[in-house]
């Protein structure tokens, strides 16, 4: 699991990453308990709040005294909420944990299951080397297995748990490739004309597919989608409307989907 920047957002909106062994790093303190612990923060928050009065506040100052507070917080919670012993032997099989070629990508999706079903609003995996630019025949059918079952085990367990209706789950991968393999080495080249990203929960129609390219796979010809749309998109499952999502910054209000982005209403459900 990956924590992306914040881009030009506050430092407050960097996410929290977590090594692939699903730990996280400095998560305890041996030189500090919890209660002296909860003194310093304190202090420290209530002297930055007194220079927040006197100067403007560092938007990044900010960001890192609150990332005191959310590791402080994580210290009792996290250790738990990544325990996968806590699940049953049934449900470890379900996705594969313990098993290769699973094993990486299962505690990954477990661990985004018990994230999800403890309140966590935005959770990233991401699984590597997936640049096929060479040996793509032998290599592809590899990284397939290794997340399919997975991810069938995350969606068939979100939605036992009724949380899928109210989880959006968004896969995708950097763009597309070409058809045919025609890199030195038997690999695929880049494609950005057309490729597939897939929805599951969270208000999309299921059993549902939009768009589709020419008869080689090369470019979308109908149903086009762009970022901005997609973002649009996302967003309204959200509940967010888009066109009202901004910040200021460098002094003109910026947004994910810029100056443009329409909702596609053909996929919500």
């Amino acid at each position: 699991m990956n924590g992306r920047r914040n881009a030009f957002l506050p430092g407050i909106f960097t996410g929290t990453a977590i090594s692939r062994s699903l730990e996280l790093a400095d998560a305890t303190n041996p030189q500090l308990d919890r209660a002296a612990q909860r003194a310093l923060l304190d202090r420290v928050q209530a002297r930055t709040r007194v220079q927040s009065e006197r100067h403007q506040q560092d938007g990044q100052l900010a960001g890192l005294l609150n990332s005191y507070e959310l590791g402080f917080r994580m210290q009792n919670a996290l250790p738990e909420l990544l325990n996968l012993g806590r699940e049953s032997q049934r449900t470890l099989d379900a996705y594969g944990v313990g098993k290769k070629p699973t094993d990486d990508f299962a505690r990954q999706c477990l661990a985004a299951r018990r994230m999800s079903e403890a309140g966590v609003r935005f959770i990233e995996l991401v699984h590597k080397s997936w640049d096929h630019h060479s040996e793509i025949v032998r290599l592809l059918p590899d990284r397939c297995r290794e997340i399919d079952q997975p991810i069938a085990a995350l969606l068939d367990d979100l939605t036992r748990r009724d949380l899928l209706e109210d989880t959006l789950l968004l896969w995708g991968g950097e763009f597309g490739r070409t058809k045919s393999a025609h890199h030195k080495g038997g690999g695929s080249g880049h494609n950005n004309k057309g490729y597939t990203m897939w929805m599951a929960g969270g208000g999309t129609t299921p059993g549902f597919s939009y768009g589709q390219t020419d008869e080689d796979g090369w470019e979308a010809i109908e149903g086009r989608i762009h970022t901005h749309d997609l973002h649009a998109t996302m967003l309204h499952l959200l509940g967010l409307d888009h066109t009202k999502l901004t910040y200021r910054y460098s002094g003109r209000d910026f947004r994910l989907t810029d100056i443009a982005g329409t909702v596609v209403k053909e996929i919500l459900g």
